[in-house]
């Protein structure tokens, strides 16, 4: 089947999953991903080779325009007011994540250690599209729904910053390298392309932010947007270096040196959505659905661990800062939903380790929608609870 009449499936196809879904109150996402997974080739297979070999292109193309809607949330304005709360809190939960997934997958479903460090790295990622919808849907406002929305940003940062490190590590022992010496070389290596990543982005949000002034009509702008992350994005790649650090940080200085950042932000939101859809079906379509019955023990230990390293991770966050027992008991829970980040980075780990990538894609995948159909209602419980509904 012709790649032109496989996108035109998936996007009209997209609309009626989404319809159907929304019966049974799942989020749109959900849909995207069941219907990749019915139209790849491990059940009615209807989509092209063509399109699923460009799955590396779009999935990098997409996860540079998540990254940058990420870098906004990072404005001083919002740090100033909940920074403390949401640095204690996302360093924690990052680091409990990290560490009951690594510890569950390597004791107790006998994985490789640095297969156990890449799933521990993704756990920490959670889903500020998701939450933000269940946000705007509910209507939520006040400070538990403001410190969910700052966490849910910095967390992917954390995560994406963890992630590097440990795939740099994963590459050392899947190619027969894994001394002390190479470890260390590995991850000394991974520090230097997160800070490159970063100095990237600043650049790029420098000369954005410097060009502004000349961009009059919304068609321009958004022109010059999409060009700009797109330049971001293929300069890291070239490079060698994380497009996702990058356009998050292109993102996260742009909002704090132009005082006019968000009509980029606005004007991106009217053409991305087609894009995203694009993203989720083919991550769908990319589930192995005959290695699903092998998946049972990673994949209960990856969800159930997950949830604990969260829970746990923000309880001990929120005793630090000194917050409410609403935070500390309910914030956690609300941190359950995994989709976009999540499942780039597995996509990224199957593309560097031909050997293991697929079978962690194929958790990533798996877990994602009991994830999405489990998580915005913790997400929604955690809101009511709260007193922010």
């Amino acid at each position: 089947m012709s790649t032109i009449l496989c996108l035109g499936i998936i996007l009209v196809g997209a609309i009626v999953a989404e319809k159907i879904v929304n019966y049974i109150k799942l989020p749109a996402i959900t849909s995207y991903i069941l219907l990749g997974i019915l139209l790849g080739p491990y059940a009615l297979n209807i989509m092209g080779e063509g399109l699923m070999a460009s799955s590396e292109l779009l999935s990098n193309i997409v996860l540079g325009f998540i990254a940058f809607h990420i870098g906004k949330n990072f404005s001083l304005e919002n740090f100033k007011r909940i920074g403390k709360v949401v640095l204690s809190i996302s360093l924690s939960e990052t680091l409990g994540a990290w560490i009951c997934v690594t510890a569950g997958i390597y004791y107790l479903a006998h994985q490789p250690l640095h297969v156990a460090l890449l799933f521990g790295a993704i756990a920490a990622a959670t889903a500020p599209a998701t939450t933000i919808m269940i946000i705007r849907q509910y209507r939520s406002r006040g400070t538990f729904t403001d410190i969910l929305l700052g966490t849910v940003a910095i967390d992917d940062a954390w995560g994406i910053m963890l992630f590097s490190i440990c795939l740099s590590i994963a590459q050392t022992f899947q190619f027969g390298q894994a001394s002390e010496l190479f470890v260390l070389l590995a991850i000394g290596t991974a520090t230097g392309k997160i800070l490159l990543s970063m100095i990237l982005g600043l650049i790029t949000a420098f000369l954005a932010s410097r060009i502004s002034v000349y961009l009059k009509s919304k068609e321009v702008m958004l022109t010059f947007i999409l060009g700009a992350i797109l330049i971001n994005t293929g300069l890291a790649l070239y490079f060698n270096i994380s497009p996702l650090l990058s356009n998050m940080f292109f993102g996260a200085v742009l909002v704090n040196i132009d005082k006019k950042a968000f009509r980029y932000f606005e004007s991106l939101q009217t053409v991305d959505w087609p894009l995203y859809i694009m993203f989720y079906v083919l991550a769908g379509a990319h589930l192995e659905i005959g290695l699903l019955p092998t998946l049972g023990i990673i994949g209960s230990v990856y969800i159930i661990l997950r949830v604990v390293g969260k829970v746990g991770g923000v309880y001990v966050g929120s005793t630090i800062a000194g917050t409410d027992s609403k935070i500390k008991n309910y914030m956690g829970i609300a941190l359950m939903p995994q989709a976009g980040v999540a499942l780039g980075l597995a996509m990224l780990a199957k593309v560097n380790l031909p050997h293991t990538g697929g079978a962690i894609l194929n958790t990533i995948i798996a877990t994602t929608v009991i994830y999405e159909i489990l998580g915005p209602v913790a997400t929604r419980y955690s809101l009511i609870k709260a007193g922010d509904v």
